[in-house]
């Protein structure tokens, strides 16, 4: 997908195909494209969209599952399926390492 973004960085627009004002190229699983998608579009669509980003989280967790039984292994998913779930990974592992520096965990400079 590409975006076209405001000041403060927040998309305000998509296009499929790059244009003029949509030409910088991101990720369709991208969390702030997701943010985009959830605040459009009626409450059905909202909580369809909603849904299907839940049922995600189910499908890589049934893989994460059936890998680590040895039911499948990890190359006998098709390359763009490889590519998704690795990308998906990364962004977890990235955005659980940003939830571990809640101001609860950080020490004050009268701690020391």
């Amino acid at each position: 997908m590409y975006v076209k973004r405001n000041a403060q960085g927040e998309v305000l627009l998509v296009s499929r195909e790059p244009t003029p004002e949509c030409n910088e190229y991101l990720d369709a699983q991208a969390p702030e494209l997701q943010t985009f998608m959830l605040a459009g579009g009626s409450d059905e669509e909202r909580a369809l969209l909603k849904s299907d980003l839940e049922f995600v989280r189910v499908l890589e967790d049934l893989l994460d599952l059936l890998m680590n039984q040895g039911v499948i292994s990890f190359t006998d998913l098709p390359q763009p399926a490889q590519k998704k779930l690795m990308s998906r990974q990364t962004l977890r592992k990235r955005l659980d390492s940003v939830d571990l520096l809640d101001d609860d965990n950080l020490l004050g400079s009268d701690a020391i």
